[in-house]
């Protein structure tokens, strides 16, 4: 899988949103400037994750971008879905929809099986665990094995 800058940045700003003080509003120049992403960009993004319900903007003074719900509620899979779309397709379609021929068929399970372990991940890591720097036990576990930071 490859992560985009998209998902990478809509991470990040939804991170440093779950860390202000009461939830109150922070503008897409603050996030931009404290997570160093362009500011374009991150205006997109922000239109993006507000069209999902992630995000609410708010006019005003004290206006700005804030978490439309609990940062518990928000896993990772929600925000790269909202920002990028599926976990995984294969050329642009969902890999149940795939059709290969007899022989190559076994292919769309190796999709469908790569898009459960995403899950596995992804939908059990909230921004809130992101913001406290607490991940779950399946994703520590994971990533205590020395193997997991190995390149290949």
């Amino acid at each position: 899988m490859r992560v985009s800058a998209k998902s990478d940045y809509a991470l990040r700003a939804l991170i440093e949103m779950a860390t202000r003080e009461d939830a109150r509003a922070v503008s897409a120049e603050e996030l931009g400037r404290v997570q160093d992403i362009p500011h374009g960009f991150l205006q997109a993004i922000l239109g993006d994750l507000r069209k999902a319900g992630v995000v609410i903007s708010q006019r005003g003074k004290s206006g700005g971008w804030r978490l439309a719900r609990s940062a518990a509620e928000v896993s990772v899979a929600d925000v790269i879905r909202a920002v990028d779309g599926p976990l995984v397709s294969v050329y642009g379609l969902r890999p149940e929809s795939v059709s290969y021929n007899e022989d190559a068929e076994v292919l769309q399970h190796v999709w469908i099986a790569a898009r459960d372990s995403l899950r596995e991940v992804f939908e059990h890591v909230s921004i809130a665990q992101l913001a406290s720097r607490e991940l779950p036990d399946e994703v520590t576990v994971r990533t205590a094995r020395e193997e997991a930071w190995e390149p290949h």
